[in-house]
This record gives structure tokens, C-alpha cells and sequence, in this order.
């Protein structure tokens, strides 16, 4: 699985004009599942983006998680970070997991996140959406499991 994870001050997405998730501080989330992954994959990112330290300490160094400061995610799917751009200027989505499985993993990395006891929004699976945030820092990280 694939996330584009960003520290945020706020962040929010809305499908036809209707909000459907927002948070404050906390994580923006773009997720998306690739061929041949299962909830094992899903559970174990949701394991490190939940203990990744990206938020600021006392001293001002990255060294809190999204569990440390009790911030909130923001988990939205997002199939084109399957792109592969290798050949000619139009992307290709063949390696990401086909529609069915995408959101089923989707779901578990989101249900896998609150288990944790992080508070979690997300956007709608498979909708054309408008994604809005505030990065902190800014500070954006890829993550691969």
C-alpha cells in the first residue's frame, strides 16, 4: 500500500458541494492500494503512520506521532498514487488494486487507524472530490509498506 501523508493544521473534503469529512491537526492522508495487497499490508501502514513522528516536541524536532499528540486523520482514497509515468506523458493505473479490493483495503487502513484510538474522517471512496488543507511546516512524506 501507498500513502502521501501531511502534517495539518486543518483539512477537509467535500463531494458535490456536501462536506464528508474534516479534521484540525492531524494528518491529511491520500491512500491507495496496490495489486497483490491484503489487510496484513493495510494494518501495517496503518501501525506506522500512526507512530510516525512528524509533529513537533517541546524542543521544537520532530519526535511526536499522531498518537503522541492526539491528533485526528483524515484518510482519503486515492488510486492515482498508483501512477507509473515510465512511458510517453499519460499515467498508467494498472498496478493499483482493482475497484473492489481498493476499497475494501481502504476501509481497513481507516478502521485499522481508529482501533488505535485516532479520531478519523474520510472522504468517499471511488467520488470525484475537492480536498482542502492547510500543511503544517510543511511537511510531506511517502510511505510504502
Amino acid at each position: 500500500m501507498r500513502a502521501l501523508v501531511q502534517r495539518v493544521s486543518e483539512a477537509r473534503v467535500t463531494v458535490a458541494g456536501r462536506q464528508v469529512g474534516a479534521i484540525g491537526e492531524g494528518l491529511m492522508i491520500l491512500v491507495c492500494a496496490m495489486q497483490g495487497d491484503d489487510a496484513a499490508r493495510a494494518d501495517q501502514l496503518a501501525a506506522k503512520v500512526a507512530r510516525l513522528r512528524i509533529f513537533r516536541d517541546e524542543a521544537g524536532k520532530m519526535n511526536r506521532s499522531l498518537l503522541d499528540t492526539g491528533g485526528a486523520a483524515l484518510v482519503v482514497s486515492q488510486f492515482t498514487l498508483a501512477a507509473d509515468t515510465a512511458r510517453g506523458n499519460r499515467p498508467g493505473f494498472s498496478t493499483a488494486a482493482p475497484p473492489a479490493e481498493g476499497e475494501a483495503l481502504y476501509h481497513r487502513f481507516a478502521e485499522a487507524l481508529a482501533t488505535q484510538g485516532i479520531n478519523v474522517a474520510t472522504g468517499e471512496f471511488g467520488a470525484d472530490m475537492d480536498v482542502s488543507l492547510i500543511n503544517q511546516g510543511p511537511v510531506t512524506i511517502w510511505l510504502e509498506v
